[in-house]
C-alpha cells in the first residue's frame, strides 16, 4: 500500500489487520465496554464502536501522541462514546480507574507498529526511507536508536540483535557498526541499512538484511517485550466474566509470550482459550496488504469469577464507565 501524502489520508486508506477475525473473537455487542489498548489510527476501534452502540463505550489507549491524535480525528463521529488516553498499556489499571471502570467486556492488543508510523520518515522506523535514527513510539521520552547504535558496547548491540531480532549474524553486524562509528557517528536510517547489508555480505535472503536489526532496535528502545509480559499477567483482573481478550502480533517473540500467558492462565482456571491454533490472515488479505503476512491472532475468554456478578453470556453492558473525553 502506497504511503499517503498527508497524515489525514490515513482516515481513508488505513486497513486494520485481521479486522473480521478480531471482531469474531472479541464479539462486541451493544452496551459493551471495550478497551483498545493499541488504538493506532482507529481502524479496529471504529468497527468495534459500530457494534457496541447504542450504550457502549470504547477506551482508546496509545503511547504515541501522534497516533492518538489521528485516532481522535478518525473517530470524531463517535464523540461521547470514546475516552482517549496517551499511555502504555502497562498502565491499564490507572487508565481504567480514570475511566470510572472496574472491568471491561473486552480488550484488543494490536502489537507492533502501524503503516502510518512506518511510513513517517521522521520516526526512523523504516530502513527503506531516509530519516533520523529515532524509533521511539513516544518521541518525547526515552533513548533514541542513534544513542544505542553510537554508544552501546559491541557485545550489547549483538545481544539486542539476537534477543529481539533473532538475527543470526548479530555479532558480525555489531562489529561492523562499532568499526563504522569509530570514523564518525551513524546518523540515518539508510546509512545503517547499507552498513548492515555490507556486513552480511549481500547474502540472498527472503527479507531485506536490515529487517531484523531495525525491528530489534525498535523493540528494545520501546521496551515492547517487557511491557507485554508485564501486562498480560495482570489484565485478567480487569476483565468481566465472559469478557474476551484478543491479541494480534507480528513477531515470534511476542507470539510465544501471548501463547504462554494464555496457557498459564488457562491452567489456573482464569481463561478459556478460544484459539487452540494460532489464527493467520487469509491469502486475500495478504494480497491486499502485504504487511499483514506475519500477523498472528490469539484469543481467550475470562472464566467465572467467584463473587463477581452475572455471566456476560446472556447479558451485556453491566460494566459502566464515565463520560467521553
Amino acid at each position: 500500500m502506497a504511503a499517503p501524502e498527508r497524515e489525514e489520508d490515513w482516515s481513508l486508506h488505513h486497513e486494520p489487520v485481521m479486522l473480521q477475525e478480531s471482531l469474531q473473537f472479541l464479539a462486541p455487542s451493544p452496551g459493551d465496554v471495550i478497551a483498545d489498548c493499541t488504538v493506532g489510527a482507529g481502524g479496529h476501534a471504529r468497527a468495534i464502536l459500530e457494534r457496541i452502540l447504542p450504550g457502549g463505550k470504547l477506551i482508546a489507549i496509545d503511547r504515541d501522541p501522534k497516533m492518538l491524535a489521528l485516532a481522535r480525528k478518525n473517530l470524531a463521529k463517535f464523540e461521547g462514546h470514546v475516552r482517549f488516553f496517551q499511555a502504555n498499556f502497562t498502565e491499564i489499571a490507572t487508565v481504567l480507574s480514570q475511566s470510572g471502570c472496574s472491568r471491561v467486556d473486552g480488550m484488543l492488543f494490536d502489537l507492533g507498529v502501524s503503516s502510518a508510523q512506518l511510513d513517517d520518515p521522521s520516526r526512523g522506523l523504516s530502513f527503506q526511507l531516509e530519516g533520523p535514527l529515532d524509533m521511539r513510539l513516544d518521541q518525547s521520552t526515552g533513548i533514541r536508536a542513534y544513542d544505542v547504535v553510537n554508544t552501546f558496547p559491541e557485545a550489547k548491540l549483538a545481544e539486542i540483535f539476537w534477543k529481539f531480532g533473532e538475527e543470526r549474524w548479530s555479532r558480525r553486524i555489531a562489529r561492523a557498526i562499532v568499526q563504522e562509528r569509530s570514523k564518525g557517528p551513524i546518523t540515518g536510517t539508510t546509512q545503517l541499512a547499507r552498513l548492515i547489508y555490507s556486513a552480511i555480505g549481500g547474502r540472498r535472503m527472503p527479507i531485506h538484511p536490515a529487517t531484523r536489526c531495525f525491528m530489534a532496535l525498535r523493540i528494545f528502545i520501546n521496551s515492547e517485550i517487557s511491557s507485554l509480559q508485564e501486562t498480560l499477567y495482570v489484565v485478567y483482573g480487569h476483565l468481566g466474566e465472559g469478557a474476551r481478550i484478543v491479541s494480534i502480533d507480528f513477531h515470534s517473540l511476542e507470539d510465544r509470550i501471548v501463547k504462554e500467558a494464555f496457557r498459564e492462565q488457562a491452567k489456573a482456571g482464569l481463561v478459556r482459550i478460544l484459539t487452540p491454533k494460532v489464527v493467520r490472515p487469509t491469502a486475500q488479505e495478504v494480497a491486499r496488504n502485504p504487511r499483514s503476512r506475519s500477523a498472528k491472532l490469539r484469543a481467550a475468554e475470562r472464566t467465572a469469577m467467584e463473587g463477581v456478578g452475572e455471566s456476560r453470556r446472556g447479558r451485556r453492558g453491566r460494566v459502566r464507565c464515565g463520560g467521553g473525553g
